[in-house]
Formats: structure tokens, C-alpha cells, sequence
């Protein structure tokens, strides 16, 4: 018995009978489909076939060897799904005219760590997802869908998490077997918002498993009445929803590159270097990174309900200081600016290729931010440099932002900023009720 048949056998065992193969699209959204768990090699080899112009970003044609999307099947990312009884779950790279798609987001991403590799590193990356808990009225109008949970300061309401207790347990149940390593569960900032937090993992493994957190929250969600929301910002006076990233480098040895013992901040030269890289290229990785029209309502400097905003507005770094858009903590780097609308693989091969430069180039960081840089903000005192502020302005800076279109790729580059442009055309011609409100009597 050969091993797809040993993989096949197992899983028909345990009443397995189809394989769920999902891969994203340009969006981060998760795509895919349901095929037969016996045709296995198949689907490794050559992949589940798909219509390529249907997918967003793709850049393949109507017709042609190339406009068939194969998404072929990471044999060892193989789990049963414990929401989808008789079915598992299948990471898929994309493929078309049998070679790698350049616009396929898991490949650029593992185009940027195989440079990485080159140098005898490893990069890390720990994710915390923000989320909000949402639900529609009688209307379709969106709303909290723990109508009770409005406190003032509502960080860590043990009351609300009380309340929903059952999506929570379920949440922990359906991670846990699926291999997550939980840390913890709490109510953030904003009223029905919540962050879930894992164990830190290779890169690509990071990126796989939060595709897989964010299929396994809104199942979760749906079976309990709410909507799990990636939306940034859902309420104009409350904080929005970050998808931070803590990263770290080893080297060939597994020692830690970014932390210097005897430094102040416990940081080493290259950690710094790579500091000073995300810094240099922000305002071109807050189109990646944030890449939605509300994102920016998230990087905004906003008063909050709740007293407290987190949001990373300066490009700025600090000691454990959450006012900043890189905050270090004893030998890696928090990365504030991605929220959970953004391509997950995009984000991190972009936040990779931005820091490798300033490793490469050794590009020095400013000095650290010791300060809060709201109350520096409300004194009225000069400020760091601020991210775009708005997706427009973030697009062009991602355009004119040669060496880090060069690192990620011209065909996915060109794909990314077509479709976003698109989004930011629409709507900036769309017309709200603001400006109803604003404007319709005023003149």
C-alpha cells in the first residue's frame, strides 16, 4: 500500500469522504471546493481544477492553457474539520499551465521566505486576530450581536464573555482539535469585539493556520446566530480591529537574530535594520497590509468610546509602546499596521520584503519613541511622520514604490493595485448618509 493509500484509508476509517481544497484569492478570502477524498493523488499532483477568471486577481484569461486555476493540495495540511462532519480541510498553492501563479498569494509568499532561506533564516510570526461578533435586525442594519454588551471601558468584561460563553466554548473545542495551541480568549476594546490568541509558528504554517482560524470563526459564528466581522472598523466611536503581527528571525542555529542581550532594548543591529525598513516602506505596505476603504477608518486619530484607542497612526517605534506602529518587545517586533481585511500571505511577504531591505541596505531606524504619542498629539507638539490616510494615497504610494513592487512581483503588484483602485473609485463616488445629513439643506 502506497502512502496516498495508507492517507486514504486512514481518513475513510474516520468516515472521511471528501476533501474541502481551499486556496484565497487576491483578497484573502477563502475559496474552493468539495472533491472526492479517494481521488487524493490527483488532486496533489496536478490540483483541483478551477475557472481562473472567477477568482479575484488571478490575471488568467477566458481561454487557453493557461486560464484554468489548479489549486493543488499541501498533503501535510490535511485536517478533518470538526464543523463539517465527514470532510477535511485541504491548503492549496495555485498553479496554472503547470507552473506556480505568480498571482497566487501563498506563492508569493513562499517566494519571500525561499530568499530568506537563501540566508540561513527562519522567519516567525505569532498572529492575534481582532474580531467583532455582529448580527442584522428586522432592517438589515448591523449591530452588536450581544445587544447587551455596552459598557463604557468594556476591556476584559468577564460578563460578556459570560454571555457568550458557547460560541467561546465552541471556538476553543473546534481549535483545539484542530491542532491550535491556544493562549488565550478575551473581550477587547470595543463592545462585541474579542481577540483569540495562538501559538507563534513558521511563517507559512502562521498564514495557513489563520486562514483556518478565520473558516473555523465563521462557521462557529454562523452556528450560534452571529456574523464573525474582519471589517476594521464596524462603529465610527469605538476602536477597531487590528491582526498584528509578532515577528522574529532565527538562524540556521535557532538562535535569535533580533535579540541583543546587552542593547537597551534588547534589539540587535539587524533588528533595527528591519525596523528601519518597515518604517521606510509604511505608507507603500498600508496599501497591503490595510487594504480596504474602512481600514482607514481604523488608522485614524479618533476619540473612542471606550477612553482608549490603539490604533497605529505615526510611523514610529518604542519600547513596549502600543502609541507606535512598530512596538518591540525584548527581541522582536509587534507589527501593528495589518487588520484582519488584508491577504494574510500577501501581508507577511510584504512586511518580509520590507524588512530584508533594511536589513540589506542597512537602513538605520529613528530614534526610539519613549512617549504617548496621542497626548504628544492632543499638546500640539511636531509629530512623526503619520500613515496615509486613506486607501487612495496608501495605492499610489505602493505604486511609486519600485524596489518593493520589484520584491513581491510586477504580476501581483499590478493585479493588487488594478482591483483596489477599482474599490477606491467606487467609493469615492459612492454618496453617504453623512453627506445627506451634511449637505442636503445646508445651502
Amino acid at each position: 500500500m502506497n502512502t496516498y493509500d495508507q492517507i486514504i484509508s486512514s481518513f475513510e476509517a474516520q468516515g472521511i469522504h471528501s476533501i474541502l481544497t481551499q486556496f484565497c484569492d487576491l483578497h484573502g478570502v477563502a475559496k474552493g471546493k468539495l472533491v472526492p477524498i479517494d481521488n487524493l493523488p490527483e488532486w496533489v499532483d496536478q490540483g483541483a481544477g478551477f475557472a481562473g477568471p472567477s477568482i479575484w486577481g488571478t490575471g488568467l484569461g477566458r481561454y487557453g492553457a493557461r486560464s484554468e486555476y489548479y489549486g493543488r493540495v499541501q498533503i501535510d495540511s490535511l485536517r478533518a474539520l470538526p464543523f463539517m462532519p465527514g470532510v477535511v480541510h485541504a491548503v492549496c498553492d495555485g498553479y496554472a499551465g503547470g507552473q506556480p501563479l505568480a498571482t497566487c498569494s501563498r506563492q508569493l509568499l513562499k517566494s519571500q521566505l525561499a530568499k530568506l532561506k537563501a540566508k540561513g533564516l527562519t522567519l516567525w510570526v505569532g498572529i492575534e486576530p481582532e474580531f467583532f461578533l455582529l448580527k442584522q435586525d428586522a432592517n438589515g442594519q448591523w449591530g452588536r450581536a450581544d445587544a447587551q454588551d455596552k459598557l463604557d471601558k468594556p476591556s476584559y468584561d468577564l460578563k460578556a464573555i459570560y454571555r457568550n460563553r458557547e460560541f467561546l466554548e465552541d471556538m476553543r473545542h473546534s481549535l483545539t482539535a484542530l491542532g491550535f495551541e491556544l493562549q488565550q480568549m478575551d473581550h477587547e476594546d470595543a463592545c462585541g469585539q474579542y481577540e483569540i490568541n495562538y501559538r507563534f509558528d513558521e511563517a507559512l504554517a502562521a498564514a495557513d493556520r489563520y486562514m483556518l482560524f478565520k473558516m473555523t470563526a465563521h462557521a462557529v459564528a454562523q452556528r450560534h446566530g452571529s456574523l464573525f466581522s474582519c471589517m476594521p472598523k464596524p462603529f465610527a466611536d469605538a476602536p477597531g480591529s487590528g491582526l498584528h503581527f509578532h515577528i522574529s528571525l532565527t538562524d540556521a542555529n535557532g538562535k535569535a537574530v533580533f535579540h541583543e542581550p546587552n542593547d537597551p532594548l534588547q534589539l540587535s543591529h539587524d533588528a533595527y535594520r528591519f525596523t528601519a525598513g518597515l518604517l521606510h516602506h509604511a505608507d507603500a505596505l498600508s496599501a497591503i497590509c490595510a487594504p480596504t476603504v474602512n481600514s482607514f477608518k481604523r488608522l485614524a486619530c479618533s476619540h473612542s468610546a471606550s477612553g482608549t484607542t490603539w490604533s497605529p497612526v505615526w510611523k514610529a517605534f518604542g519600547d513596549n509602546n502600543r502609541t507606535c506602529v512598530v512596538r518591540t518587545v525584548a527581541g522582536r517586533l509587534e507589527w501593528r499596521l495589518p487588520d484582519p481585511s488584508c491577504n494574510v500571505y500577501a501581508a507577511i511577504a510584504a512586511t518580509l520584503a520590507a524588512g530584508l531591505d533594511g536589513m540589506e541596505r542597512q537602513l538605520h531606524a529613528p530614534m526610539p519613541c519613549d512617549e504617548d504619542l496621542y497626548e504628544r498629539f492632543a499638546s500640539g507638539q511636531s509629530m512623526p511622520d503619520r500613515l496615509p490616510r486613506d486607501l487612495g494615497l496608501a495605492l499610489d504610494a505602493l505604486a511609486a514604490n519600485q524596489p518593493l513592487m520589484d520584491a513581491l512581483g510586477t504580476e501581483f503588484c499590478d493585479q493588487f493595485l488594478k482591483l483596489k483602485r477599482q474599490e477606491w473609485d467606487s467609493y469615492s463616488q459612492s454618496v453617504s448618509a453623512w453627506e445627506f445629513l451634511r449637505y442636503a439643506d445646508q445651502f
